[in-house]
């Protein structure tokens, strides 16, 4: 793999754009994306459905009750 983000092929950085994705790094400043357009619009297509898909699933926090339950069962040994 290419260590020099500015030199990356498309390639190189489409299987490593899950891992980018995954550590945080905002990617719409990573060499590559700024220099690719092909790669930049993939960028921004996985946002939008990204997006997309956190409005039609949102995450709801279970209530108090439930952690309670999980907890009682583990020190029971359930």
């Amino acid at each position: 793999m290419n260590d020099d983000f500015s030199k990356m092929s498309c390639v190189e950085f489409q299987d490593r754009m899950a891992e980018l994705i995954g550590s945080g790094e905002d990617l719409t400043a990573h060499p590559h994306v700024k220099d690719c357009a092909d790669c930049r619009a993939l960028l921004a297509d996985l946002q939008t459905i990204a997006e997309a898909a956190r409005q039609l699933f949102p995450s709801v926090e279970p209530p108090d009750e439930v952690w309670e339950h999980i907890e009682s069962a583990i020190k029971r040994g359930d």
